[in-house]
């Protein structure tokens, strides 16, 4: 119960934050806080050391592939696209770019989907 409020006290002050500063908005959501609050409570739980690395690790690369949205997106937007539009656009071009990453790195040996 613990790991629900918390997660929702920090969803709920981003929200409540973005009325007040778009930048202080977006940077709060630029933090981490969900893979710190995932490692946290798989700590919590007892997961080994290699398991935590492991899922930071793989964190990094996933992020990777959602970065170009954040550039997309907004030029879209301030290019005429309405919103909807423009978001499943850029749900379309995450998940190639996703799978694109995912295809690079097998070929230097990282494996983000094990067959």
């Amino acid at each position: 119960m613990v790991k629900v409020l918390l997660t929702a006290g920090i969803i709920l002050v981003v929200n409540k934050a973005q009325l007040f500063s778009d930048r202080l908005s977006a940077l709060l959501i630029a933090l981490p806080l969900t893979s710190l609050l995932a490692m946290i409570w798989m700590h919590h739980a007892g997961q080994s050391s290699a398991r935590i690395a492991g899922h930071a690790q793989n964190t990094f690369w996933f992020v990777l592939p959602t970065l170009p949205m954040f550039l997309i997106l907004p030029w879209m937007l301030k290019n005429g696209w309405s919103f909807w539009p423009a978001l499943a656009a850029n749900c379309a071009l995450t998940s190639c770019f996703f799978w694109g990453t995912v295809i690079l790195l097998r070929k230097f040996g990282i494996d983000l989907m094990p067959k």
